[in-house]
């Protein structure tokens, strides 16, 4: 009855929304809800109904990536997912190993990989919801969509060498599964059915549209069908499902095609939706409170505390910010950050991955005597700790954000504005009439509306507080065949772009012009159409 109001104007998305629920309708509360009280096979239910969400979510990123995304874009992922899923690893391994001394390194490892791959279904509704479609670039979007899902199939090899050190009798025994079990015959045979399944299902329907066999309705109800077919085809030889659905959608709309006939149905965003709603719902409800603090292995809720703090900021940040120089797609140090933070959450994946370790692991013994049952008994609390403060900092990162930055605002236009007009006529809904004098000009970020009139493309900003964002429109004046670093006068063309409210800040780039930036505008609010002006802004009076 809320989701406008809490998805569109406080940012605050269903995952967090739906956790709550969850643990209020769980044990710990209402006791409406339990999952863990459904006898021996509930962590096999757990597995399984992650299993379909994340499948499902996979699928979609595949599906809505532009076509052929992952030809054209593969070095910048491999050198995105690789590099920072092993370092993350190794950095989370080394928390583990600090804070929990009962574990040895090698069942650090294995927590470890739980915790490394990014939630693709958190960060779809990051990367997805208004505030992202606004302020992030389109293209860095769809590369973190991308990585979330290859990172989270990529999770298996991570998370197999910890177990086959664990459980198998010597190291070279070990070794020998990883590679064949692991790489082989997991991942790569994955990918490949996936891929196969993928094409030959693109053809079939082709086929089946082209001669009247297939109407539009029963193209988008493949959606879902496809998604959890070929998760049980691939989960049935024993192979990676997870990449296998990413690999699928990404084949089946290669051409675009599948796009195309699917394109402005509401069926699969709402299957999406209702499946993320329950499966944190599911996951709040499932939440161990009670194992958050278990002494005899270390585990207290101060010791928990104090990894979510490590991994927030070494897990992903600083590995990003060493390697965004080499991904075209991120540009600025800014947005290695927020590729870093936003894009990096904790959630389906991690729980699954978790519950997958528990069924390769014996049962632990009470009180646990060998390294098998200290990691049996501490992996999903901290996994679960970690996933829940994940869920709670992620989800709520945007909200603060955003008001910071608006109580920020308020209070330098309280500070620097002279005031040619009583109080009464801010709350009037009109367009800025009234004169700006030279110190109402600041340097970024700039507050829209942006006009532009002069011969040499030269944007100038300025700010007005009776700026209404819903009744206003901005001009700019596009040098045609303009580019970064040149600073040449050349004719330009004037396009009028209604805008809702967005910042404008540097580039901090070596460049010739005052400040050089590509800004992203939204046409209007339904469209999906992408606006990418590259212009060149000067501040009037700036130093």
């Amino acid at each position: 009855m809320f989701s406008l109001l809490a998805r569109e104007k406080i940012y605050v998305n269903e995952v967090v929304l739906g956790t709550l629920f969850g643990i209020i309708m769980g044990p710990h509360c209402a006791g409406v809800f339990d999952p863990r009280g459904w006898g021996v096979h509930s962590d096999t239910i757990t597995l399984e109904i992650t299993r379909i969400v994340l499948a499902t979510g996979l699928f979609a990123i595949g599906v809505e990536l532009p076509k052929s995304y992952m030809a054209k874009h593969a070095k910048s992922l491999l050198k995105m997912v690789v590099p920072t899923m092993a370092i993350g690893w190794a950095v989370v391994a080394g928390l583990l190993r600090a804070i929990f001394p009962k574990l040895d390194f090698i069942s650090c490892l294995a927590v470890a990989a739980c915790l490394t791959p990014t939630d693709p279904i958190i960060c779809a509704a990051i990367v997805g919801g208004k505030f992202a479609r606004r302020h992030v670039p389109i293209n860095l979007r769809q590369l973190l969509s991308a990585e979330s899902a290859a990172n989270d199939g990529l999770a298996y090899p991570f998370l197999t060498l910890a177990i086959y050190l664990t459980v198998d009798n010597t190291e070279r025994t070990a070794m020998v599964h990883w590679i064949l079990i692991g790489w082989l015959y997991q991942v790569f045979l994955g990918v490949f059915v996936g891929s196969i399944l993928g094409f030959g299902f693109s053809y079939l329907m082709k086929f089946s549209h082209r001669h009247g066999f297939i109407d539009r309705e029963s193209y988008v109800a493949q959606y879902l069908a496809l998604a959890i077919f070929i998760t049980g085809v691939v989960n049935t030889v024993g192979s990676d499902d997870l990449l296998a659905a990413f690999a699928a959608g990404s084949t089946i709309s290669w051409d675009g095609d599948f796009n195309m006939h699917t394109e402005g149905e509401v069926f699969a965003s709402v299957i999406d939706l209702v499946l993320n709603c329950a499966c944190f719902i599911y996951i709040g409800a499932w939440l161990p409170f009670q194992a958050f603090s278990i002494p005899e292995i270390g585990i207290t809720p101060s010791n928990l505390v104090l990894l979510t703090v490590g991994i927030m900021f070494l897990r992903r940040i600083p590995a990003i910010l060493v390697l965004y120089k080499f991904i075209p797609e991120i540009t600025t140090w800014k947005e290695a950050v927020f590729s870093g933070h936003f894009a990096g959450p904790m959630g389906v994946g991690a729980v699954f991955i978790s519950t997958l370790a528990l069924h390769k692991l014996p049962a632990p013994a009470n009180p646990p005597v060998t390294q098998q049952d200290y990691l049996a008994t501490a992996l999903q609390p901290i996994v679960s700790f970690v996933v829940l403060a994940s869920i709670i900092i992620h989800g709520l990162s945007i909200p603060f954000f955003n008001l910071s930055r608006t109580v920020s605002l308020s209070n330098t236009l309280t500070k620097n504005s002279t005031k040619f007009y009583p109080e009464w006529l801010l709350g009037v809904k009109r367009s800025p009439t009234l004169p700006i004098e030279p110190e109402q000009i600041f340097t970024g970020p700039v507050p829209l509306p942006i006009s532009a009139s002069n011969s040499e493309g030269v944007i100038t900003a300025r700010h007005s507080a009776l700026f209404q964002p819903s009744r206003d429109s901005m001009i700019v004046s596009v040098p045609p065949n303009s580019s970064k670093n040149d600073g040449e006068a050349g004719n330009t063309e004037s396009k009028r772009v209604g805008v809702n409210p967005i910042f404008v800040s540097a580039s901090e780039s070596n460049i010739r012009t005052p400040v050089d930036i590509t800004e992203e505008l939204r046409l209007d609010e339904e469209s999906a159409t992408e606006l990418r002006i590259p212009k060149a802004v000067h501040f009037p009076g700036a130093q």
